[in-house]
């Protein structure tokens, strides 16, 4: 309420020496070719009410409530009518500087005031002026004004995204863990001998994905080193009935991906596949061609009901993908001769990369 106080103050200040000029400015041009002093000063005075009330007329009523929301006819019809008024009123000072001021006597009114159409056009003048700038004021507001509500969308737009990837990242955690400790459980009922082995190897990757999951990007080199310790923990868990070929490229630290863009698909491959002839065969293939990255991960399967069925893990996939990816990324699913085969494609990898 202070500051608004305080804000108001300074506009009457600021309005207040503004007409004082404008009351200067009338003074210096009835003043020309004039040795009447006094007359100048009184009847620039007396015409500085008529060009405040028509200023502040069309700049607070007139403008706003016709011409900026488009009702011209109004506008112009009301504008007629203040054009009517305003000349009326000039009129009636001339003719009043003329009985008080210059006591009916023509000659002694200074040559600029007896002028009608150069009065009228000083003070059109200068209200059409005020006009014009306190339009440009009112655009200017307005645009900043929309360009703050659209910089306020946006953010919002922005947090809403961040805690929704936030919450698609925090899900990996227990769908992992969840998978692992199935794994885990099965080798203890049998009593395994590789139990130890499997926990370090789960370790390792948990704290891979506890301590990399928030980072927005880690290496790709990072990323491929974890599906190799996973494919490692899942050979303990099939140990002679697991077949597993890849391929995966060595590739520059430099490159990198958002975290558990792969390990999803790998696991998804081993958690859905079905066994031919008492083995699970999984192969799986990362290269790097020109600024893109392909992945591709078959496994064997058996075609039924499930095959269009995608779990938690392959949803949220796709979802932090369309995140930070946007319209970068393919991601496809097919069966062909008894095998699944899942693969994505990251586009311009390297310019995704100099973006972080």
């Amino acid at each position: 309420m202070k500051y608004f106080s305080i804000n108001k103050t300074k506009r009457i200040f600021l309005h207040f020496f503004f007409w004082i000029g404008v009351w200067f400015f009338y003074v210096y041009f009835f003043s020309y070719n004039s040795s009447n002093e006094v007359y100048p000063l009184l009847f620039s005075a007396f015409l500085l009410p008529i060009t405040i009330s028509l200023s502040y007329f069309l700049i607070y009523y007139l403008i706003p409530k016709y011409l900026l929301v488009k009702k011209y006819k109004l506008f112009a019809l009301y504008s007629v009518y203040t054009f009517i008024i305003s000349t009326y009123f000039i009129v009636l000072t001339m003719f009043a500087s003329l009985v008080f001021l210059s006591k009916l006597n023509f000659e002694n009114m200074p040559l600029m005031s007896r002028n009608f159409i150069f009065i009228l056009i000083l003070v059109y003048l200068v209200a059409v002026l005020i006009s014009f700038v306190s339009l440009l004021n009112q655009s200017f507001t307005t645009i900043s004004k929309n360009k703050e509500l659209q910089n306020k969308v946006l953010e919002t737009q922005l947090i809403m995204k961040e805690q929704e990837l936030l919450y698609l990242k925090n899900q990996i955690h227990p769908h992992f863990l969840f998978n692992s400790l199935n794994t885990l459980y099965g080798l203890a009922l049998n009593e395994s001998k590789e139990t130890p082995e499997l926990i370090l190897k789960l370790s390792n990757l948990l704290d891979y994905i506890l301590y990399q999951i928030n980072k927005p990007y880690v290496s790709l080199s990072s990323e491929i080193e974890h599906v190799r310790e996973y494919i490692e923990l899942e050979k303990i868990r099939f140990h002679d009935s697991l077949t597993v070929n890849y391929k995966l490229d060595e590739v520059s630290d430099n490159l990198q991906i958002a975290p558990m863009l792969i390990i999803p698909l790998v696991e998804n491959a081993f958690k859905h596949g079905t066994k031919v002839d008492g083995r699970l065969f999984v192969d799986i293939s990362l290269v790097i061609e020109n600024e893109d990255l392909i992945f591709t991960i078959k496994n064997s399967f058996v075609n039924n009901k499930e095959e269009t069925k995608h779990g938690i893990g392959l949803t949220n996939l796709k979802k932090r993908l369309e995140h930070n990816y946007q319209d970068n990324f393919e991601l496809s699913f097919k069966t062909e001769n008894d095998s699944f085969i899942a693969t994505l494609k990251l586009f311009n990898l390297n310019n995704l990369t100099t973006t972080i």
